[in-house]
């Protein structure tokens, strides 16, 4: 399946002259980046423009379609017959937690943006934008739930695993989700019928309701003829059937279909005409005035209880919802018809989820994957071996249980003075916290930076904050208006002479129990002297607000980070101009940034080599002949979530890698603090190269191209080629054994 990044037209194939992208050379001491800081921006996309004959459009790929695009290919994993079932239902799923984002953030905020003295703006590129978003998420929709009915469910059917509807249920199944609906369901609901005195109810984003069409008159003797049921939040959404009333494997029903099948029994002596099942989608990004606020996590705390019920930008309802009910709904949310999406199933396909973990066939999962630990670190203290070399971790293929363990033990040991961390996403529990929580019990000087503003995680870290602080512990939210995204982990220690000694951790992902267990990422350990004093400058910089020092090793954002980039990038295509080899490898989430691009353009033209394995929205166009053919851009979707992100430079055989907290987003460059920072060990740079790239670029299983005109491709093994998947190949070498590739 070939879905189109939008893009503009085609330019001249003849080969322009080098155009430069010049960064300032910003010093760390000096002011944070910002889009005025790199010097000529405008002069250089303008003469891009006009060297190729493109329009703007035309150098970039639409950054909205190519997210939508990101979930076409997690749609193809949903469709692929080779995964086990129960995983392409996990992709459904997937599917529909990222849609879900994608409106409560991305649509949610452009709309914010184009809001103008209370009314949507009506300008043709954003009117033309908006169209193309909602045709491509009501076909990627439409789509999503034909492969969940035609193909997933009755495959999982033919494997003794039923989800039945009303109609498909024995006498017997009938009778017993009348009792629970009678038990459970019915004292819990509360149905709102519509009136002056009861007008339209508070609707909670993405929960589950039903609107009911009702005739004759109420018990007043008036003509209430709409009324809403809220589904009760506390009940789960697939519900099992006891065994023995299923005569073959195992038999569920949904929550929706026993209020569905029982609607009625809520309105006595009224006639239910129709009734639709239906969700809204609401804004959900927070917003806080931080330049007025004198608390931020006081006023987080607010908005929090406000999330719920931002402002409508979705509207889910059932396939046959009469039009007069979605109709009225749409009045309602003051949502425009294109923003309506009926679904043939429930409209929060993400909570089949559940029905995924009711079941253990373990031949319907993927097979079980257990990491391994590194040999060094067994029966050894952690602290003596980092005092020898760095240890690298590459995870999920290595535990995460490695860097728990050092804060434990850092924790616990009587010659640890001080500990500090930052805390982007770390979950509701988290053995890790709790280390940081007894080393602050025991007197140990812990220091946490959290950022309360990681989005949807908000309310753990908050919660995590008070206990900190209740403990003892130093706790501050960052810089305001930046987001702390920088993965760090700092233990000092005092050694042998009274001397100080620094180790640090620096990861590419957060520090998640759960999340390093499907995501792929880099961490580093090392004692480093001069590398882990500079994550010291970094807290300084963080906790004190003062202009981080001289930063010889690591790359720090909003200060140096893109104009480092852009110079190594730079570099490589002065390099290919003086008729040497210019190689650049980049793994990442995402690239937007415009500057970055253009640098990269300006490096193909020059004849540099490049590279990038982006897994999700990707808006330089690659293989336009003299603007970009040198470049080749491909998306890894597979069994793990690619997170990491790794910068490779060749630099003359130098091998410059450097591992990062960054996408190549303007957001991370610049609204963020992030850092980049060096693999140094040539045997731990080959292992970088090893595992976190060239298998990636081998991929012929799981792998997706991108080629000029905005498409994506999967690739294939061709001819006497093997198969070949990096993250399968990555389980076998660096895990179980036992994994077949």
């Amino acid at each position: 399946m070939n879905h189109d990044v939008t893009i503009g037209s085609n330019g001249a194939n003849d080969t322009p002259s080098v155009v430069e992208t010049n960064a300032t050379e910003l010093h760390p001491n000096d002011s944070p980046v910002t889009s005025m800081n790199i010097k000529a921006s405008n002069d250089s996309e303008s003469a891009l423009m006009a060297t190729w004959g493109l329009p703007r459009s035309g150098i970039y790929l639409d950054r909205e379609m190519s997210q939508i695009a990101f979930n076409w290919r997690v749609l193809a994993q949903a469709e692929d017959k080779s995964i086990p079932l129960l995983e392409r239902l996990k992709y459904l799923c997937i599917v529909g937690s990222n849609l879900d984002e994608f409106f409560e953030v991305r649509v949610a905020s452009l709309l914010a943006q184009n809001i103008i003295d209370g009314q949507l703006a009506q300008h043709a590129a954003f009117t033309s934008m908006m169209e193309r978003v909602a045709n491509e998420c009501h076909e990627l929709a439409t789509r999503q739930y034909e492969v969940l009915n035609q193909e997933i469910l009755p495959a999982l059917s033919r494997k003794g695993i039923h989800l039945v509807r009303h109609s498909e249920r024995t006498e017997a199944q009938r009778a017993w989700v009348k009792s629970y609906f009678d038990r459970e369901v019915r004292p819990l609901l509360t149905p709102i019928g519509l009136d002056p005195a009861h007008p339209f109810p508070q609707v909670v984003n993405k929960s589950l309701n039903f609107i009911v069409s009702l005739a004759g008159k109420d018990a007043f003797g008036r003509g209430t003829a709409i009324a809403i049921v809220k589904a009760p939040r506390v009940l789960p959404r697939v519900i099992k059937i006891p065994d023995e009333l299923t005569e073959k494997g195992m038999a569920f029903c949904l929550l929706s279909s026993v209020i569905h099948a029982h609607i009625g029994d809520l309105f006595n002596d009224r006639e239910v005409l129709a009734y639709s099942q239906f969700r809204v989608t609401r804004d959900s990004d927070l917003w806080v005035d931080e330049d007025e606020v004198k608390n931020l996590r006081q006023a987080l705390q607010g908005e929090l209880q406000g999330r719920q019920f931002g402002v409508a930008v979705r509207l889910e309802v059932a396939k046959n919802c009469p039009e007069a009910l979605s109709q009225f709904l749409l009045e309602q949310f003051s949502l425009s018809k294109d923003r309506l999406y009926p679904v043939d199933g429930p409209v929060n396909m993400v909570r089949l989820s559940e029905l995924i973990d009711h079941v253990n066939q373990a031949n319907l999962r993927f097979p079980a994957f257990s990491p391994k630990a590194d040999p060094k670190l067994a029966q050894k203290n952690i602290f003596d071996v980092l005092n020898k070399q760095d240890i690298l971790l590459h995870h999920p293929f290595q535990p995460f249980q490695t860097v728990i363990d050092f804060i434990r033990t850092a924790s616990l040991d009587p010659t640890v003075l001080a500990i500090k961390q930052t805390i982007y996403r770390t979950g509701m529990n988290s053995d890790l916290m709790e280390s940081l929580i007894t080393a602050a019990r025991m007197g140990k000087e812990v220091t946490v930076v959290v950022e309360l503003m990681a989005r949807f995680d908000e309310e753990a870290n908050i919660n995590w904050a008070d206990r900190l602080q209740r403990a003892g512990a130093q706790v501050v939210y960052g810089v305001v208006g930046l987001k702390t995204h920088a993965k760090l982990a700092l233990v000092i220690r005092r050694e042998e002479g009274g001397r100080l000694r620094h180790y640090a951790h620096l990861g590419t992902g957060n520090y998640h129990p759960s999340t390093t267990r499907f995501y792929t990422d880099f961490g580093l350990l090392t004692a480093h002297p001069k590398k882990a004093a500079e994550v010291n400058e970094v807290f300084i910089h963080l906790t004190g607000l003062t202009k981080p020092k001289k930063l010889d090793y690591l790359w720090l954002a909003p200060f140096s980070l893109q104009p480092k980039i852009i110079r190594a990038i730079r570099n490589e295509a002065r390099i290919a101009r003086e008729g040497r080899p210019g190689r650049i490898i980049a793994k990442m989430n995402a690239l937007v940034d415009e500057s970055v691009i253009r640098a990269l353009y300006a490096a193909s033209a020059d004849g540099v080599k490049i590279d990038l394995i982006v897994r999700g929205a990707c808006t330089l166009r690659p293989g336009v002949p003299g603007l970009s053919e040198n470049i080749k851009v491909r998306s890894i979707i597979g069994r793990f979530l690619e997170h990491s992100r790794i910068y490779y430079f060749r630099n003359d055989l130098e091998h410059d890698v450097y591992l990062a907290s960054a996408d190549w987003m303007s957001r991370n460059l610049f609204r963020r603090i992030e850092v980049a920072f060096p693999v140094l060990e040539k045997s731990l740079k080959k292992r970088v190269l090893s595992e976190g790239l060239e298998p990636y670029l081998k991929d012929n299983l799981n792998a997706w191209t991108l080629d000029s005109n905005g498409h994506y491709e999967r690739k294939k093994a061709r001819g006497k080629q093997k198969p070949f998947g990096a993250q399968q190949f990555l389980m076998q070498s660096l895990g179980s054994p036992d994994i077949d590739t």
